[in-house]
């Protein structure tokens, strides 16, 4: 149970300094996602983002098993995470098998990825869902209320990071700094590519590389996956520096 409240305690702690210190928001969600499986009975987890014209986008995923997972909701407009954002409710559901009615896609899909059940809470500010957080178990059960609740805080924190300040009423910036987020995520998983034709990686490989590189040279993520992408940082710089931390 210390063990536990040290995690959770830390989790936030990490969060507050990032979001007081100026952070980079997929790099923030990203590891937000990560707090998720090593504190909640989870397996995974990931963060749906809605653009402007309402089109869900992977923003952050614990493992690239879990992107894939979340994409295949995004592709097929169907699943937990989907009707979350669309009814801005949580969805909880104990065991996937008996969903097979109302996602006769999703269902297989994910207990082919080794997935017995899932929870899914609303990212919102205030009215407005911005988009979900998605809850992968490997186990049939629910979720308990203390994991639920704080689930539902993680998310709370993803909904500041995103929007910046929760008392904003222009909704146009709102949507700008939403969709600078999906930018953000679409340079990072190019710059990802790159890495891993590269240095003949996984892409799981090529995000701790780049995570690696961002945090010991005190960069932003972001800024750092727009360097390896216009060539300015030789992506051998950021492999050979990955090899380093290997070693």
């Amino acid at each position: 149970m210390a063990s536990r409240e040290r995690q959770v305690s830390e989790a936030f702690v990490s969060l507050a300094r990032s979001l007081a210190a100026g952070y980079d928001v997929v790099d923030l969600l990203s590891g937000l996602v990560r707090n998720c499986v090593d504190i909640l009975d989870v397996g995974s987890a990931g963060i749906l983002l809605a653009d402007g014209n309402g089109v869900l986008h992977v923003v952050a995923a614990s493992s690239e098993h879990t992107r894939e997972l979340e994409t295949f909701q995004v592709q097929r407009d169907e699943g937990p995470c989907r009707d979350c954002y669309r009814t801005g409710q949580p969805v909880s559901v104990e065991d996937l098998a008996a969903a097979a009615d109302s996602w006769p896609e999703f269902v297989p899909h994910a207990l082919a990825a080794g997935f017995r059940s899932v929870h899914a809470v609303p990212l919102h500010l205030r009215d407005t869902v911005l988009g979900a957080l998605g809850l992968f178990g490997q186990g049939i059960g629910q979720l308990n209320a203390a994991d639920l609740s704080l689930a539902t805080a993680l998310a709370d924190v993803a909904s500041v990071a995103l929007v910046q300040d929760r008392l904003t009423t222009d909704w146009n910036l709102l949507n700008e700094q939403l969709q600078a987020a999906l930018s953000s995520r679409v340079v990072l998983e190019q710059a990802k590519g790159i890495l891993a034709q590269h240095g003949n990686l996984d892409m799981e490989e090529a995000f701790n590389a780049l995570r690696w590189y961002a945090r010991d040279h005190n960069l932003k993520l972001g800024q750092l996956a727009a360097s390896v992408v216009a060539r300015s940082l030789p992506a051998d710089s950021v492999l050979q520096h990955a090899r380093g931390r290997t070693t």
